[in-house]
């Protein structure tokens, strides 16, 4: 590995890749969604030489194993993941025994999306609502689980409850709001930019599968009915 391998990842991607990174000593970034923002970063790099690429991946199916391309790559990742259970086969392990195996190791890492589908110009006008009625009405807590902090892409703000002075996100803006809850698990909100959708993430993690699905269950099943609460209200 080389001493300053990075890995990329959109904003609401599974934070697993992120600690097997750390495990193995490198480092994550995180950027927004759309998997140009990663080749951006690629480029960036490169140029500077400041980090290696090592890979990146988005919540929707993406991956990059080698920088020669700019967009995910399934012929890429076929061949990876082809070598990998090659490897595996011959220590006796299938790639899902790897996979719990890295849950043992670094945790149940669940993730989760809701999308909410609103057409036409009154659909636009309840997601333009809901988000700014988020923003008016602070959260305090998800589904019982208190927030510790809250990113506003749209502000580029990063925002502590403990009090601690505000960051400045350095990505492009975008009108996403993603919270950060005292328990690791995170939630994140933000219009589709292709369809008329309002989507909610979820990532959570635990030292069990059936706690991070039961945790899952519980975020989603709140936050959605929260949000869903402003969509209505946007659209009377």
């Amino acid at each position: 590995m080389p001493a300053n391998g990075r890995v990329f990842k959109t904003i609401v991607t599974s934070d697993l890749g992120r600690v097997i990174a750390e495990y193995h000593g490198a480092s994550t970034e995180d950027v927004l969604t759309g998997f140009k923002f990663i080749g951006e970063k690629i480029k960036q790099y490169e140029e500077t030489k400041e980090y290696e690429f090592l890979f990146g991946y988005e919540e929707s199916y993406g991956y990059l194993v080698k920088s020669f391309a700019r967009d995910k790559d399934a012929i890429q990742s076929v061949l990876a993941i082809v070598e990998a259970a090659a490897f595996y086969k011959e220590k006796g392990m299938t790639l899902v025994d790897v996979l719990y195996a890295l849950y043992e190791r670094h945790g149940y890492y669940l993730e989760g999306l809701v999308s909410v589908t609103k057409k036409g110009v009154s659909g636009a006008s309840a997601i333009k609502n809901l988000l700014e009625q988020v923003r008016v009405n602070q959260l305090t807590e998800v589904a019982g689980i208190a927030i510790s902090s809250q990113e506003d892409y749209a502000t580029s703000l990063r925002t502590f409850v403990d009090g601690r002075k505000a960051e400045q996100i350095v990505l492009p803006k975008s009108n996403v709001l993603k919270y950060f809850l005292v328990d690791g698990s995170w939630v994140c909100v933000r219009p589709s930019g292709t369809e008329p959708k309002i989507k909610y993430y979820f990532g959570v993690t635990s030292g069990t599968e059936a706690e991070s699905m039961e945790k899952l269950a519980l975020l989603k099943e709140a936050f959605s009915a929260e949000m869903n609460k402003y969509l209505e209200d946007g659209l009377q």
